[in-house]
């Protein structure tokens, strides 16, 4: 069961929920292909060719553990705007989590680069009253977790 669902209050719905965007992926997907480019290159060598092998393979298991922590932190935080509050919670076994209520929201950032607005990602920082939640980095798509943070 989703910490959302356990933390909701009674009569409180779920407005949206939001997740961490796919391009936390890509840092292990490029040395996936590094590792692709550079077993494909072997050279004849016998010396060479183990070097290379060696240096593929170690380039290719930091692009899996890239990969698998990028699907750990991805699959371990909930991220949910319900119509009361906004409920962020990272973590597995070590669990950190925010909730700030609506009426204490004063205003809300999103920061998004060239490579964001064409893939739909960015962070996204609320602002509230005497404290803020910390910028939630790489939301996919950051403007309607807005939308739905400011919506009344």
């Amino acid at each position: 069961m989703p910490y959302v669902d356990r933390v909701l209050q009674e009569g409180e719905s779920v407005r949206h929920i939001a997740r961490i965007s796919w391009v936390t992926y890509l840092p292990g997907l490029f040395l996936w292909a590094v590792a692709g480019v550079l077993a494909g290159l072997l050279p004849s060598a016998p010396a060479l060719h183990f070097l290379v092998l060696t240096v593929a393979a170690i380039v290719f298991i930091i692009g899996a553990i890239l990969l698998a922590r990028a699907w750990f932190h991805r699959v371990t935080t909930e991220i949910a705007v319900t119509d009361r509050r906004i409920i962020y919670k990272r973590g597995f076994v070590r669990r950190y989590t925010v909730e700030m209520h609506m009426d204490k929201v004063e205003s809300v950032d999103v920061d998004q680069s060239i490579l964001g607005r064409l893939l739909d990602y960015g962070d996204v920082i609320i602002h509230g009253t005497g404290m803020g939640i910390e910028p939630l980095p790489n939301i996919d798509h950051p403007l309607e977790l807005r939308n739905h943070i400011t919506a009344v």
